[in-house]
C-alpha cells in the first residue's frame, strides 16, 4: 500500500562508532529538562562536541553496532530528534532505543551495508517506504527495511502519543 505522501529522508551524514550509549547522546547532567530544545543543544556533546554547530535540518546521523545502549531514557531519541537529524542508521540499535525513537516518532534503519560503508560528509537519500538507502555522494545503494504505514503514521504525527490522540479524533 502506497502512502499518500512518500516519506523521505536527505542530508548530510554525522557518522559515529559501536556502542553510543545514552549517556553520550545526552550526558546525564542535562536530564533536569525535558524540554526538546534544551536537549537538542547538548546531543552528542561529550563524543562529538561541535555537533550542534554542524548539524543541519534534515541530516542523517549513522552509526555501527548497539547503538543507544545504557540507560532506557526517552531523553536520548528527543534530543538527537529535535537537534535536526531526520533519520539514525546503525548496524544495530538497543531494543529499548528503537522503541523510545518510534515513540517519540525518530526514524531510524538498521542497515549493517549502509552503517559500514557510508562515511561522514556523504550526502545521503532514505526512502522510508522502500526502505532504500542511497549515498548520493558513492553512487551506492543499500536495502534496509521499510518503515510499515502505521510507523511512517507515528512518525509524520510526531509520535505514539500525537497519533494516539488523532486516531480518537477522528
Amino acid at each position: 500500500m502506497q502512502s499518500e505522501h512518500n516519506m523521505k529522508a536527505c542530508g548530510i551524514v554525522h557518522k559515529y562508532g559501536d556502542n553510543v550509549d545514552t549517556d553520550v547522546i545526552i550526558p546525564a547532567r542535562y536530564l533536569n529538562s525535558s524540554d526538546p530544545k534544551e536537549l537538542a543543544k547538548k546531543c552528542m556533546e561529550d563524543i562529538d562536541a561541535d555537533f550542534v554547530n554542524r548539524v543541519k535540518l534534515g541530516d542523517i546521523m549513522v552509526a555501527n553496532k548497539n547503538f543507544g545502549c545504557g540507560s532506557s531514557r526517552e531523553h536520548a531519541p528527543i534530543a538527537i530528534k529535535a537537534s535536526g537529524i531526520s533519520c539514525v542508521i546503525a548496524e544495530t540499535f538497543a531494543r529499548i532505543f528503537y522503541r523510545n525513537a518510534i515513540n517519540i516518532g525518530l526514524p531510524i534503519i538498521e542497515c549493517p551495508e549502509a552503517a559500514k560503508q557510508i562515511s561522514a560528509g556523504d550526502q545521503v537519500e532514505i526512502d522510508f517506504d522502500s526502505g532504500m538507502i542511497y549515498d548520493r555522494t558513492t553512487g551506492k545503494e543499500f536495502k534496509g527495511q521499510a518503515f510499515p504505514e502505521f510507523m511512517q503514521q507515528i512518525i509524520r504525527a510526531e509520535g505514539l502519543i500525537n497519533y494516539i490522540n488523532q486516531k480518537q479524533e477522528n
